[in-house]
């Protein structure tokens, strides 16, 4: 699995590479609310010859917030928080409603045994383990030469 950022081309260098570090995202915090943003928690995916392991950086939620769902070989990971502001001013009462969410998915390989899949979440990182079948496992040996 790979990311990609998107790059249009340009070779920025210089001066005008710090001026759109600068003021893109000045203008972007200002112009777009948080909440049309969207954000996609970074995800790290390991394999080990015993099981495939996926890191999700999700700071700030709990384990409740989330919902790690297996259809068919697609492993979908989402969550969604609502987040409820309120503050006193003068006689007013002002509320202010935040949600946030996100949804990954997976599509899971053959050999992985769908009845293993461990998820734990730990000092914001989310970490969801799948055991792959012993069939696939690769098997280490020594072969004797004759």
């Amino acid at each position: 699995m790979s990311l990609v950022k998107f790059n249009n081309g340009a070779k920025n260098t210089g001066l005008m590479n710090d001026f759109n570090d600068v003021f893109g995202s000045i203008f972007t915090d200002a112009l777009l609310p948080s909440h049309l943003i969207t954000k996609i928690p970074a995800v790290n995916v390991s394999e080990t010859n015993d099981q495939y392991h996926i890191e999700m950086a999700v700071p700030g939620l709990k384990k409740e917030d989330f919902k790690v769902n297996l259809e068919g070989d697609v492993l979908t990971i989402s969550a969604e928080v609502k987040k409820e502001d309120k503050k006193e001013e003068k006689q007013y009462k002002k509320q202010e409603f935040s949600y946030s969410s996100f949804l990954r998915s997976f599509t899971l390989p053959d050999s992985v045994d769908h009845g293993s899949i461990d998820a734990t979440y730990k000092d914001g990182v989310l970490v969801i383990e799948v055991a792959k079948k012993e069939e696939a496992k690769n098997l280490v040996r020594q072969i004797e030469i004759k």
